[in-house]
């Protein structure tokens, strides 16, 4: 008798989806819904906690959100159902970094949770044999890309304002252009 016997491609039930959705769910609620506010139809997770802590609380919300999104792409998360739920996790971390109004919107937006409703959606409507692997790494590799341009957008802003600083310093006005004369003994 063989150890290891190959079973057809058979799609998954929703008892099936079910039980593959039980750990990110869970995590999905730790990180959005967990606790209740006294008295309040109002529930909040870890997320709005963690962006409390600069930088950090971000990094690691948006890492346990990543996390997720990995797990349901293996799961069977068609390619279109990955970017919608990468587009959720995008607009939480990017309005989440938002001092002060992205810890007000982080209590609200719930991108995992939001996530989940994808996944269970989709599941049940039966097209759950694709992967978005493909799709994830483009947008991956468009986001390194426009990030590495607004890098080097940046440096060559600073570097053409030091020249111009540099060329012109008696034409430039204001308290950074004070500050740059000082610095070259014009003031």
């Amino acid at each position: 008798m063989p150890l290891l016997v190959a079973r057809p491609a058979v799609p998954a039930t929703s008892s099936e989806a079910d039980d593959r959705l039980r750990w990110v769910e869970g995590v999905a609620r730790l990180m959005d819904s967990q606790f209740r506010l006294p008295g309040t139809r109002f529930r909040f997770g870890l997320d709005p906690l963690l962006g409390l802590v600069p930088i950090v609380g971000d990094l690691s919300s948006t890492a346990v959100s990543v996390a997720l999104l990995m797990t349901m792409m293996r799961h069977g998360a068609s390619g279109a159902v990955v970017v919608r739920m990468a587009l959720n996790i995008f607009i939480d971390t990017v309005v989440g970094a938002i001092p002060l109004i992205g810890n007000i919107f982080d209590f609200a937006y719930k991108s995992n949770e939001r996530n989940v409703a994808l996944l269970r959606r989709h599941y049940a409507e039966g097209k759950h044999n694709g992967s978005g692997k493909g799709l994830v790494a483009l947008l991956l590799v468009a986001f390194v890309a426009l990030a590495g341009l607004v890098g080097w957008g940046s440096v060559e802003l600073v570097r053409w304002v030091w020249h111009y600083f540099e060329v012109q310093p008696e034409a430039a006005t204001g308290p950074v252009a004070t500050l740059v004369r000082g610095w070259y003994g014009g003031a």
